[in-house]
């Protein structure tokens, strides 16, 4: 009984591990030199809606328990891909930020700060939000907690409008889609 305990905990250690290294493999930024053209808005309304429990219960109710768990990994997959674009969007803004510490201006030093600290929470966060959604991919009726990385994102899109208005007012930096 002793072993089949220490072989469950290994592989449930195992598993935290290659998804860790997958997640943060997923979120490492590709080296090129124009960093603002790197960020894909992502639309925030889209995603909201994908996490929204109460599309998950609707679908739970309406559809039979096999249909809604293939609804329900398509849903993941696609929250799924919105993290991992807002992770890369948050490592791209890590960069700019970094770049704009070196300005004179003391609003725009003070900007690149607020910036950088939103951008690598963000990052923190959406790994761990993936690892949520590989679990959830895994047991499809377990709940995901994912709505604070749209918050998140919405707060460090208005951190990166700031330091991109402060740096220059003419060219605004877009991490948010919104169709209206």
């Amino acid at each position: 009984m002793t072993l089949a305990i220490f072989l469950v905990i290994a592989a449930v250690l195992s598993l935290v591990v290659i998804v860790g290294v997958a997640a943060s493999r997923g979120l490492q930024l590709s080296v090129r030199s124009d960093l603002a053209g790197q960020i894909q808005p992502i639309d925030v309304d889209a995603f909201r809606n994908l996490i929204n429990t109460a599309d998950d219960e609707f679908l739970r109710v309406s559809l039979a328990p096999s249909q809604c768990r293939a609804v329900r990994r398509a849903r993941l997959q696609a929250t799924a891909a919105y993290v991992l674009r807002a992770g890369r969007n948050a490592a791209v803004l890590v960069r700019i930020g970094q770049a704009a510490l070196t300005a004179n201006d003391p609003r725009t030093q003070h900007a690149a700060e607020r910036l950088i600290n939103d951008a690598l929470l963000l990052r923190r966060n959406a790994a761990f939000v993936l690892l949520r959604i590989y679990t959830a991919l895994a047991w499809p009726n377990s709940g995901l907690a994912a709505a604070g990385i749209a918050d998140r994102y919405e707060h460090l899109s208005g951190s990166a409008m700031l330091l991109g208005r402060l740096q220059n007012p003419a060219v605004p930096v877009r991490v948010a889609a919104r169709l209206r």
